[in-house]
């Protein structure tokens, strides 16, 4: 089943795109005219977390209704609600630690974080007292509205600024799939790779011989023979992002939601066009070159080589499922149920709730996501609850 978060694919012209960001353009051109042309990886970099016109370092909203595509913290709190459940077993199953850290990469408005802690404060969860949150985002500015945000409402005692490393849980969700991803192309035999130059006043796709021996590395390593004429994504910044977690988390738990697949799948000819989608204004297409600095561009993650660099840090894969079963698994529908019965929740409350939920349980949308645990320095005990049920069933990709 391909996932495309909760939008419809459609064609650049089929929708109305805002127009690119001229400044951020004209960084990248000459880049290019300087240098020549630039991998996708720097390119995709550049779009995304230019420190002050990047896609990332420029939009609160943009995973929200009024952004361009919708997550599932911004769905409804519940879904922080019931990830909070999770992160309080994950407390207990290393010894109810004080301070314990939370650690969020891409916490875009801090939204989740926020539900969280009003989770834990529902549940009566004596986390939310020991629990520090650090938002690790790609400006010091974002990262401080988050804490503010925080703050604002109750728990500023619960935002960490000048933490050590120690015991905790990283949590990352959808952040993986905006990290900046090689092109590469099977052409007769060879494996090349598609660099961007500037041509006739347009970026274009120049494949040419491969950046980095480790492209090719990779897919050997992973058993996989791209198909002549296949396109495909490979993230070499997971490593790096692997190594960054070791360092800010001396032991403990990951919990990572994202949608993806393991190498064999992702690098299926099915995919011959690779899995790169642009996302604006609710909607989905295929072009990198159009809005740039106004649209968010993701790729599919290779969950093997997310596991592995993990190993390679000492993290220990500890649970595996879809979003809708562990959401199941940690009580949603008891929650739902609950929240009906409280004379407090109005009509429309309930109906947006329900509403939200059906989103997030659907195995068409949010519900077929990835969500996967990993422990580090933590001793092998029970199944952790959100992954006691059914384990992820890989499903063929239509297109």
């Amino acid at each position: 089943m391909e996932i495309v978060r909760e939008l419809r694919l459609s064609t650049p012209e089929a929708t109305v795109l805002p127009e690119s960001d001229g400044p951020l353009v004209a960084t990248i051109r000459a880049e290019i005219e300087d240098s020549g042309p630039i991998t996708f990886a720097r390119f995709m970099e550049l779009a995304l977390y230019h420190p002050e016109r990047g896609y990332y370092a420029t939009r609160d909203d943009r995973g929200s209704r009024t952004g361009d595509f919708l997550t599932a913290p911004e769905t409804h709190p519940i879904f922080g609600r019931v990830v909070g459940r999770q992160l309080h077993e994950m407390w207990e199953l290393s010894g109810r630690p004080t301070p314990y850290r939370l650690l969020e990469y891409g916490a875009g408005s801090g939204v989740l974080a926020l539900d969280v802690l009003r989770g834990l404060v529902a549940d009566g969860s004596e986390l939310q007292k020991a629990l520090r949150y650090r938002p690790v985002e790609v400006s010091v500015e974002r990262s401080e509205s988050i804490q503010r945000r925080l703050a604002d409402d109750g728990f500023g005692a619960n935002v960490e600024r000048d933490g050590a490393a120690g015991s905790g849980c990283v949590l990352a969700n959808e952040f993986l799939d905006a990290l900046p991803v090689h092109r590469v192309l099977e052409r007769e035999g060879r494996l090349q790779e598609v660099f961007v130059g500037w041509r006739d006043g347009h970026f274009v796709e120049l494949p040419e011989t491969p950046s980095s021996q480790a492209l090719a590395e990779r897919l050997a390593a992973e058993g996989v023979r791209l198909a002549d004429g296949q396109t495909a994504e490979i993230c070499l910044g997971l490593d790096a992002w692997a190594a960054d977690t070791a360092v800010r988390l001396e032991r403990g738990f990951m919990l990572l939601i994202d949608y993806g697949y393991p190498a064999a799948e992702l690098y299926a000819p099915t995919r011959g066009g690779g899995t790169l989608r642009a996302y604006t204004r609710q909607r989905a297409h295929a072009d990198p070159f159009v809005a740039i600095g106004r649209q968010d561009l993701t790729a599919h993650v290779d969950v093997t080589a997310v596991t592995t660099a993990l190993a390679a840090r000492g993290w220990r894969a500890v649970g595996e499922t879809r979003l809708a079963d562990f959401l199941v698994a940690l009580g949603v529908e008891d929650l739902l149920g609950s929240i009906r019965a409280d004379p407090a929740t109005s009509p429309a409350e309930y109906l947006a709730l329900r509403s939200g939920l059906v989103r997030m349980l659907d195995p068409r949308a949010l519900g077929n996501f990835r969500v996967m645990a990993f422990g580090r320095g933590v001793p092998e005990g029970p199944v952790l609850r959100g992954f006691a049920g059914r384990r992820w069933v890989s499903t063929s990709p239509t297109r």
